[in-house]
């Protein structure tokens, strides 16, 4: 069986970190699979959107740490791991289409990072939160602690970084680490995901390169030149055009 589990359908990806009896930590082979996973998918035209999420009870209680003595037990050890950590929390990050966490229980630890590294996190009331890096002398990654920052704020993410302590899913709405809370996460994710469906693809890319890039400070703006000339030039925007003097919905193919 295999740790991390894809289905498509209707132009949706859902990748589900999948080891539920041990309430879906992630090992240092499915930081990895993450990576290649997601870059994957971002090739794939077919795909218009992709949820992560975890089976069972649970989003993912974070790394697993039961592997650490074995694979992360040294400085350079722990270096090599947090590479693999951030190439998959950046290849989710970078996904040039919308991504969506779809969470229940617990999101601790690393799993908080995939979660953010997501443009929107899903929460049921049941989800419990939190870093807890504090109480393993562990210092969270520069990209993670990025991306806690720009979610919830500096004073907030000190809190969570420097007392290590979890909250619920009320506190994660209220601080801006979820942006919504249901009964039922993987439905209100897809729902989210078919309401981006009609989107133009390569709006959503362009804007998505140039906010990630405003989150993290460094873009190149050629490089979004690039794509606001790629979409003015693209047949999407003919279509888009024709579709308005028509008075119909567009139908959008990403080129």
């Amino acid at each position: 069986m295999s740790d991390l589990l894809l289905e498509r359908s209707d132009g949706v990806a859902v990748v589900t970190l999948n080891k539920p009896k041990q309430r879906n930590a992630v090992t240092y082979d499915m930081w990895r699979g993450l990576a290649e996973l997601f870059q994957d998918l971002d090739a794939d035209q077919d795909v218009r959107s992709i949820i992560l999420t975890g089976a069972g009870t649970d989003f993912s209680a974070g790394a697993d740490i039961s592997e650490f003595d074995a694979i992360r037990g040294s400085a350079d050890a722990s270096k090599h791991y947090e590479v693999a950590v951030d190439a998959a929390g950046d290849a989710i990050f970078s996904v040039s289409k919308p991504t969506i966490a779809a969470i229940r229980g617990y999101c601790l630890g690393g799993a908080a990072h995939l979660a953010m590294s997501c443009d929107f996190r899903v929460a049921e009331h049941s989800a419990v939160f939190g870093i807890p890096a504090a109480r393993l002398s562990i210092v969270y990654g520069v990209s993670a602690t990025r991306k806690l920052l720009s979610l919830v704020g500096v004073t907030e993410a000190k809190r969570i970084l420097y007392t290590a302590q979890r909250f619920g899913a009320e506190d994660a709405l209220g601080n801006g680490f979820v942006d919504q809370l249901t009964d039922d996460a993987l439905q209100a994710a897809k729902e989210q995901a078919a309401s981006m469906a009609p989107s133009a693809p390569l709006t959503i890319r362009g804007a998505k390169y140039i906010l990630n890039g405003c989150v993290r400070g460094n873009f190149d703006p050629a490089e979004a030149d690039r794509l606001i000339d790629e979409a003015s030039g693209s047949q999407d925007y003919a279509e888009g055009r024709r579709a308005f003097s028509e008075k119909r919905p567009p139908r959008f193919l990403g080129r």
